[in-house]
């Protein structure tokens, strides 16, 4: 089982994206949940996280114009990105822990990147 992250792309300043995080297989459940972004030539960051009861994070950086949510299956995650900015620019990665249809617990699996770009 793979994580994917999608919806990324190309977007004006000021613009909206929503970024999804699923398996590539049927599962029991995505617990919690952690969006990451890496702008060229710079460490990865944290961006947001979610708790398995819902507590949620977010960075300063982001805070007030993302909104990080599960769907109500617990099946997938999203990251809302509103009122984008070039600084936002980068590849975004979700990494979770899931529960299998089977029950058994993973942790801190990471996700393929997904590229935003915000044009000024």
């Amino acid at each position: 089982v793979q994580l994917q992250a999608s919806g990324g792309g190309l977007v004006q300043a000021g613009g909206s994206l929503t970024l999804s995080c699923a398996a590539s297989e049927n599962i029991f459940s995505i617990n919690a949940v952690a969006w990451y972004r890496q702008a060229p030539g710079k460490q990865r960051e944290s961006v947001a996280r979610i708790g398995s009861s819902g507590n949620v994070y977010y960075s300063d950086s982001v805070k007030g114009r993302f909104t990080i949510s599960k769907d109500s299956s617990n099946k997938k995650a999203y990251l809302q990105m509103n009122n984008l900015k070039p600084e936002d620019t980068g590849v975004y990665y979700c990494r979770a822990d899931w529960t299998s249809l089977s029950y058994a617990r993973y942790f801190d699996q990471w996700g393929q990147g997904t590229q935003v770009t915000v044009s000024s």
